[in-house]
């Protein structure tokens, strides 16, 4: 019985290492106090393996977004390709805007051009395309249920 136990829980631990290993956080890794919902994030189109990437929630207030101080919770998660993943544990379900940057000098710091274009790749929930001037809160903002969710994010890059 205690050798049929163990082996019960080798193979628990063995599988919960194959999953971190894959890329999947564990709740204890969420950024966030658990209780709520939990986010996980799936940052994709990310051109090298270096750096940062810095992945930014905000709430469901159009004059935090993107504002100084106004993020809910913010995380840095080594680049790994193909894609670089984390977690949120939310305070409850309801509309959020996430904006994603690759810090790929790790200078902590969004880095623009001379003329100020981003010289570093970003990207916003749902996609939002950015041809010309950031997006307007109402097009980055997003629904999670009671029950959680996944959202995945295309970085961009403009040179």
């Amino acid at each position: 019985m205690k050798s049929t136990s163990a082996a019960r829980l080798g193979a628990s631990l063995f599988a919960a290492g194959l999953a971190l290993a894959a890329g999947e956080a564990s709740a204890a890794e969420c950024a966030g106090k658990p209780g709520g919902p939990r986010l996980d994030i799936e940052v994709v189109g990310i051109r090298a393996a270096r750096g940062q990437v810095a992945i930014t929630l905000y709430p469901d207030q159009a004059r935090r977004f993107l504002a100084p101080g106004g993020k809910l919770l913010r995380v840095r998660e080594t680049t790994t390709l193909p894609s670089t993943r984390a977690c949120f544990h939310l305070p409850q379900a309801g509309f959020y805007a996430i904006a994603v940057y690759h810090d790929a000098n790790g200078d902590f710091d969004f880095n623009r051009t001379l003329v100020g274009l981003p010289a570093e790749g970003f990207g916003f929930s749902n996609d939002v395309p950015t041809p010309t001037a950031l997006p307007p809160f109402q097009a980055v903002r997003f629904k999670v249920a009671p029950t959680g969710g996944t959202l995945r994010i295309r970085m961009r890059y403009l040179r």
